[in-house]
């Protein structure tokens, strides 16, 4: 009897698609059965022995290892009872590590590309890079605890640069480097910088749809990949971003930020509001001036 595979659901800032489980003890019976999930997962093991089943294919678990799994990969772990492995997972939706252009179209997600093309999810970290990873997960945990100013800004920072460091060992480890190896497809990004310049505008996923050629189910689900998010939440998202700068920044009036923000109705932006950042809009102005 074919079992369809659990899919695992999270419950993140939709501002901020990013959770880290540091150096938790795993145990056979309290692990998940094949599971799959939107966000794409790092998982670093620390200590202890065991298995990974990852897209059809087993590998061992051993301390060193990285485990490379991009969004919606069927994967499940399989620790041993006597040896439980030690490690650390990070979860997060791509839009994260940026969308910004890099010199010869070099992408920060470069190697869940490369894991998804080859179907090898597996990394055996030299010690050099072991030190440096493990010191970078210590970076991040401290900083998603602690919470101080700009916390998001110093976690997506060092993502980027575990992610960097990643990259460059597999770019030393293989002799040619793929011309195929892109951020997403070039409709997603580009959605992406529009979305992100013009929150306000009217949009639709039949006007994205439409415009990158493909049919409304492919792009919302290839969207939805990329970022985590559908397209009315990511563009209500970016809306509530802008929607906050202009209440600090300006003395406009909630009625005026609504508008500017591309909100039809008061009401609704109310609602979107105090659903992203947990406040009403007057109530945010008033604790952050």
């Amino acid at each position: 009897m074919h079992v369809e595979p659990f899919r695992k659901p999270f419950f993140v800032d939709p501002l901020f698609p990013f959770q880290i489980i540091h150096k938790t003890v795993k145990l056979p019976q309290f692990e998940l059965p094949d599971h799959l999930h939107d966000l794409y997962e790092l998982v670093y093991i620390y200590q202890g022995t065991g298995t990974f089943f990852i897209d059809k294919t087993l590998y061992d678990q051993k301390p060193g290892d990285l485990f490379i799994i991009p969004g919606n990969t069927i994967h499940r772990s399989i620790p041993d009872e006597a040896n439980p492995i030690l490690s650390t997972a990070v979860f997060f939706a791509p839009a994260l590590a940026g969308t910004g252009t890099y010199e010869d179209s070099y992408s920060l997600l470069q190697c869940f590309d490369r894991a998804r093309k080859r179907k090898s999810y597996k990394l055996e970290l030299p010690d050099s890079l072991r030190a440096a990873i493990e010191s970078m997960l210590t970076f991040i945990q401290e900083e998603n605890r602690g919470r101080q100013h700009h916390y998001r800004a110093a976690i997506r920072l060092e993502l980027g640069r575990l992610l960097l460091q990643v990259n460059r060992h597999l770019a030393e480890q293989l002799t040619a480097q793929s011309p195929e190896q892109k951020r997403g497809p070039s409709w997603i990004v580009e959605t992406l910088h529009e979305i992100d310049a013009h929150p306000e505008r009217p949009y639709s996923l039949v006007s994205f749809a439409e415009k990158a050629a493909v049919s409304e189910a492919h792009f919302s689900r290839a969207f939805k990949q990329f970022t985590g998010m559908n397209v009315t939440d990511y563009v209500n998202a970016k809306r509530i971003i802008r929607a906050k700068e202009l209440l600090l920044e300006t003395d406009d009036s909630v009625a005026a930020v609504a508008e500017k923000c591309g909100f039809a109705s008061i009401p609704h932006f109310h609602r979107m509001f105090k659903a992203f950042t947990g406040s009403t809009p007057t109530s945010y102005r008033k604790a952050n001036q």
